[in-house]
């Protein structure tokens, strides 16, 4: 005979609902849901909600990020790959006329052509794809100011490192160059169900006024692209270096101050932006 506390409703939204609608996690989509909900307010704080703010939640999961945000802000965006979460996500987003869930993968929809277009990015990312969609939403989305989301530590460092740093490399220099990267704070473990494997940190960027264009992209990817060799190498290597023969781009390193054989983790974001400038990209 089952006892009243193993038929009781868990009060967390998270847990009801992986009850009621059987929903297992996914592992290999990176699937830890968010079950604790005193972190919602810590999410909401950081993102400055307003009810002008049209957000975009990337991994809508069981919608407890979802419900939280339609309650405070003009429109939200849901993007959920996993269809098998469908019923629910609907017991979150259902009731709300200012809510759009979109099914896909948030490295292949349409995310420009979303309307009304998103100002804000929220979200407990998947942690298979959490570096990713930031920078393509960074890329892609301008009329986003302001990103905070929760992702695996490491990414998340990535993204702040300094030059010099191991963690520094393309991730590091194409966020900076967009935007003011933050790490807000650690999240625990154990917030999140099942318990994954890594540290999770809340990560905020803020929208610089000058943008990072494709040739400054191009420029800071081919610099990477060969990790061993030196900037001028790896460029001439990669050939994306704006038609630059390894000649100029050196003389270009000596014009602003750095040795000619130095590598590209040495340069900080604001070197990439000088060094293209000098090389009329």
């Amino acid at each position: 005979m089952k006892s009243a506390e193993s038929n009781a409703v868990p009060v967390q939204p998270s847990l009801r609902r992986l009850k009621a609608f059987g929903v297992r996690p996914d592992r290999e989509l990176g699937q830890s849901f968010l079950i604790d909900s005193n972190i919602l307010g810590v999410i909401g704080r950081a993102a400055e909600c307003s009810s002008e703010d049209v957000v975009l939640e990337i991994g809508g999961g069981l919608g407890v990020l979802s419900e939280y945000l339609a309650e405070r802000v003009r429109h939200v965006h849901v993007v959920e790959i996993d269809v098998r979460l469908k019923e629910a996500l609907g017991d979150a987003v259902d009731r709300f006329a200012n809510v759009s869930v979109h099914w896909g993968d948030a490295m292949k929809l349409d995310l420009g052509g979303m309307r009304p277009q998103p100002t804000k990015v929220v979200a407990n990312l998947p942690y298979g794809i959490a570096a990713g969609v930031l920078l393509r939403t960074i890329e892609e989305l301008g009329g986003v100011g302001l990103w905070v989301a929760m992702a695996q530590r490491e990414v998340g460092e990535r993204l702040a490192a300094k030059a010099g740093s191991g963690a520094y490399g393309v991730p590091s220099v194409i966020a900076q160059l967009a935007c003011e990267v933050q790490l807000l704070r650690a999240i625990p473990r154990n917030v999140f169900y099942p318990v994954p494997n890594v540290d999770s940190v809340l990560v905020g960027l803020r929208r610089r006024e000058e943008a990072a264009d494709a040739p400054l992209r191009g420029l800071v990817n081919g610099a990477f692209a060969h990790r061993r060799k030196t900037l001028a190498g790896s460029l001439a290597l990669s050939g994306r270096g704006g038609g630059r023969s390894r000649e100029e781009v050196r003389g270009a390193l000596e014009q602003l101050g750095h040795p000619a054989d130095v590598r590209a983790e040495r340069l900080s974001p604001e070197d990439f932006r000088a060094l293209a400038r000098v090389l009329e990209l």
